[in-house]
């Protein structure tokens, strides 16, 4: 791995910090990437029917019970938006009907065609506060990237999902040179316990050397795992998995398995090829086609090395449906289509 990957890897967490954990063990962590729910080529516009397909599926993974009727779900959000009526509460929350879902999930999504472009124009991922320009940036930022949050808690309670936008700036989330600094994640376990699902996001933060910078959401899922310990985590993209080259080319190998050893090289168990001993580097350079995702999955390596399956596949496909369900395990089966990401070290420990 360069520099830059180990400082990853190695980034301590905030000495503050104890690990705690839920009442009830955390089931799943989800990421939803950016490029997948948003039109990466069109500012601030989201994707919207993969958004839905993917909020739909998230409640069937969610659903307490597996002989569930899909059928009509009654909405928690009672305001109005353009497209969608208002609604006044249902009968079927009187009786806890509608509430029938084991919600022990927690969302935290990319910024995609949000946000980078207020972010990247001006400079505030590179800090300087003092700066007019930055600090306008920051708050423009933070307006593009909570406004989409919205649309997502939003998306999610059309669903019948119990969601809770919390932005990491508003929950005091901060960094040291790009590193976490301090997240009081009782803010998330409270939520969780209380029967919310937390939606977290990518945000720009105060930073103890910067003044300023952004705190990605393969970061937060980082953190967040290595305290609350969940039972796998979910990258939802749009496209299958991790590939050998840029999905694009005709060429492109979907790398089904991949071994995260403590070194942090990693060992792609399948399919077999050739070059089978691969750094984080090497492995994702070509194909980084969201502008983040060398640090995507030098985070889910390291999420990996927890003995917490990591599972990559694209939203809003079968194949991304049975992830949530944590239906897939170590093994890739041949008719499900994504990256497994596990420690070779905790493989005994899932069989």
């Amino acid at each position: 791995m360069g520099d830059e990957e180990k400082k990853i890897a190695t980034a301590p967490f905030p000495s503050d910090q104890i690990q705690r954990g839920c009442k009830s063990p955390l089931r799943c962590i989800v990421k939803l990437g950016g490029a997948a729910i948003t039109c990466k080529n069109e500012l601030e516009s989201i994707n919207v029917e993969t958004l839905k397909s993917v909020c739909a599926q998230l409640r069937e993974a969610m659903a307490a019970s597996t002989n569930s009727s899909p059928g009509s779900v009654p909405s928690m959000d009672w305001s109005t938006q353009m497209g969608y009526a208002a609604v006044s509460f249902s009968e079927e929350f009187k009786d806890g009907r509608a509430l029938d879902l084991v919600s022990n999930f927690i969302v935290v999504h990319g910024a995609g065609s949000f946000g980078h472009f207020q972010a990247s124009t001006s400079g505030v991922h590179k800090g300087g506060l003092h700066l007019p320009l930055v600090k306008a940036g920051f708050v423009a930022t933070r307006i593009s990237v909570t406004s989409l949050n919205l649309e997502i808690v939003r998306a999610l309670a059309r669903e019948g999902i119990p969601s809770v936008g919390m932005p990491p700036f508003s929950c005091g989330w901060s960094t040291n040179g790009r590193n976490v600094a301090s997240a009081d994640v009782s803010h998330v376990i409270k939520a969780v316990d209380s029967g919310f699902v937390p939606i977290l996001h990518g945000d720009a933060v105060l930073d103890e050397l910067l003044d300023c910078t952004i705190l990605s959401g393969d970061v937060i899922i980082r953190h967040l795992s290595h305290e609350l310990m969940p039972n796998y985590v979910v990258f939802l993209t749009d496209v299958l998995g991790v590939y050998d080259r840029p999905p694009t080319d005709p060429d492109a190998i979907l790398l089904r398995k991949i071994a995260v050893d403590e070194d942090g090289t990693w060992s792609i168990m399948k399919p077999c090829l050739q070059l089978k001993k691969l750094g984080v580097k090497i492995t994702v350079a070509a194909h980084d086609t969201t502008g983040g995702m060398e640090t995507k999955i030098a985070e889910a390596a390291m999420i990996a090395k927890l003995g917490i399956n990591v599972y990559i596949t694209k939203a809003g496909t079968p194949h991304s449906l049975r992830a949530l369900r944590g239906e897939v395990g170590d093994d890739a089966p041949d008719d499900w289509l994504g990256t497994v990401i596990y420690s070779s070290k905790h493989k005994s420990l899932n069989p």
